[in-house]
């Protein structure tokens, strides 16, 4: 019998860690975020329908008044009940993805923290769907229903392989704004380090905020916070190739490094909270789910 190939192996890897995926998003939502998503949307919504003729009882703060005015007759705008809503994973591919210092790369992470989305979105009987992204949207599955629907989710995340290297937010968001036709929840999941930092996608971040509810998952790898101090060493920029030699035994330039990290969040941050963004961070080297239930219990308070 012939040893299994390289991508053999890989694919057998990587199904291997969607089944464990879902074996632990599986519980996690059932124990402790899937109440807190239910109460996170409950009651979101109603739809506009039809107008219909005014009849006795009616609200008349239904009345629309333009087609009154055409009509010469009372009408109302019928709405009917919103009874599931569409999510949206929004996931950053990206090489910069691929890096990890510690056990699991950042696309690891991140497939992980979408999978917890997915089955709550199934738990609760949503739609999901997926779009993935580099400088521009490479991967589109439009949102539907099912177990088998989460876990296609989770494998195309693991498995996808890019064939640009380069960050751009801007095409995701407007794909959120142009597919999505009604109010939808977009988790954005990346760990936001694009050219230019995030002023060039900000105004497409404004307008895709404005029509559906948009959550930002990012997710940090501690060595890209602060330099170990281990002597001279090659730093490769995984999306422009470039490379530079650094000695990470001189503290000033550890200390120059972390204050242009935490600058960077900073302006991050900054971006998010002008445009009413809510905003989740993930770290590679520690459990994710204390940010998760922190988040949803925040929520529901509110």
């Amino acid at each position: 019998m012939l040893p299994p190939s390289d991508n053999e192996a890989r694919i057998n890897r990587i199904l291997k860690r969607v089944r464990k995926i879902e074996l632990i998003t599986r519980g996690l939502v059932k124990e402790t975020l899937g109440g807190a998503y239910h109460s996170r949307f409950k009651g979101q919504g109603i739809e506009f329908d039809d107008f219909r003729e005014y009849q006795p009882g009616d609200d008349v703060r239904f009345l629309d008044w333009n087609v009154t005015a055409r009509l010469n007759e009372p009408y109302v705008r019928k709405y009917v009940e919103e009874r599931e809503m569409t999510v949206l994973l929004l996931v950053d591919v990206s090489r910069s993805g691929d890096y990890g210092s510690g056990e699991d790369s950042k696309r690891e992470r991140a497939a992980e923290v979408a999978a917890v989305f997915a089955f709550s979105a199934l738990q609760n009987q949503d739609k999901v769907g997926l779009a993935m992204f580099s400088s521009e949207v490479e991967f589109y599955l439009p949102a539907r229903k099912g177990t088998g629907q989460a876990l296609r989710i989770v494998r195309e995340i693991l498995n996808f392989q890019p064939t640009r290297r380069g960050t751009d937010l801007e095409p995701a968001l407007n794909l959120a704004v142009q597919r999505i036709p009604h109010r939808a929840l977009v988790f954005v999941i990346s760990d936001f380090i694009a050219p230019g930092g995030p002023a060039p996608w900000e105004k497409a971040l404004r307008a895709a905020s404005s029509k559906h509810d948009v959550v930002a998952v990012e997710v940090v790898d501690p060595r890209e916070m602060e330099l170990p101090s281990v002597g001279r060493v090659c730093l490769e920029d995984p999306e422009t190739m470039q490379q530079v030699i650094v000695n990470t035994s001189n503290p000033r330039v550890r200390r120059e490094f972390a204050a242009r990290a935490q600058a960077m969040r900073e302006n991050l941050t900054g971006m998010f909270n002008r445009n009413n963004i809510e905003n989740i961070v993930i770290h590679t080297d520690s459990d994710y789910l204390p940010a998760l239930r922190s988040y949803f219990r925040s929520r529901r308070r509110r």
